[in-house]
């Protein structure tokens, strides 16, 4: 088994470990502004992303910063004796030739590395927090700016007390505000829609967001896996606590058919949120 397959495997057992113990670590209970939460590298100041924010912020350490083994003793900083690190994955490009037409060419090929919480070294101190989120006002107004602000906004509708994304329609169907017991519900809930409908043709293109699909499914449960965790990014970002979902059970027992199936499911599919989550922020990466 290639190595690249060992960290598909490795990422994927961590994370139905915690799906087995009735953890959804992407519904992370986040209490400041998102400037207070996700994780960061202590050296490069540069948040992580993907799969990696889930990694490190179900670890449960009250720092967003982490670091290398190598990084910490660059600046002076100890890992103490005894404790473990996380693993986080990126992807590197090798140069190769292509074998058909010789041409040069870039292949991507995942790789892993070990990072340690600014809680689990000695030495080394935060830097200076961010002023708190006003907690009355400033995450609503912020959801509802990110809202208000996605780029090819669907239609979003409160016809009925049920939510659900209509791609025939492209449309958006959200209960009234009124209906839910706390407003975080409500914008968790709506950023768990618009994350489908950025898998619309004239969005992300991505299937099988775009089709028809039955609970407990294969590909039912890869869909809402990304759109669970697209409205957890989204949900950090504008400084909210995901929602519980009601039938969480019910979810956790589809996810962990989809996860065990294979390997490299939770992996592609917080990729495809990240790129759900940038397409509504209107975010552009390169990396």
């Amino acid at each position: 088994m290639s190595g690249q397959n060992n960290i598909y495997e490795m990422v994927t057992e961590r994370i139905i470990t915690l799906l087995e113990q009735g953890t959804v670590p992407w519904h992370k209970p986040w209490t400041g502004g998102r400037a207070q939460t996700l994780p960061m590298n202590f050296m490069s100041k540069r948040e992580y992303r993907g799969i990696n924010i889930f990694l490190l912020m179900c670890m449960g350490f009250s720092s967003r910063y982490w670091l290398s083994f190598k990084q910490a003793q660059e600046k002076g900083g100890r890992v103490r004796k005894g404790e473990k690190g996380t693993p986080v994955i990126f992807w590197k490009r090798y140069a190769t030739e292509d074998r058909q037409t010789g041409e040069a060419k870039e292949v991507p090929v995942l790789r892993y590395y070990t990072v340690f919480n600014l809680d689990q070294i000695d030495g080394l101190e935060a830097p200076d927090a961010p002023e708190p989120v006003n907690p009355d006002f400033a995450p609503i107004h912020e959801a509802e700016r990110i809202i208000k602000a996605m780029p090819k906004r669907p239609l979003i509708t409160h016809s009925e007390p049920r939510a659900y994304y209509r791609s025939m329609t492209d449309t958006v169907n959200l209960p009234k505000p009124e209906l839910f017991t706390e407003p975080e519900e409500y914008y968790s809930t709506a950023f768990h829609e618009l994350t489908h409908a950025t898998g619309h043709e004239s969005r992300l293109n991505r299937r099988p967001s775009t089709e028809i699909r039955h609970f407990g499914d294969r590909e039912y449960s890869q869909e809402e896996l990304v759109a669970e965790m697209g409205a957890a990014f989204l949900c950090a970002e504008s400084g909210l606590a995901p929602a519980v979902i009601q039938n969480q059970a019910a979810y956790i027992d589809g996810w962990l058919k989809v996860l065990k199936g294979s390997p490299k499911v939770v992996v592609h599919a917080a990729a495809q949120a990240q790129r759900a989550a940038d397409f509504i922020l209107a975010r552009t990466f390169t990396d």
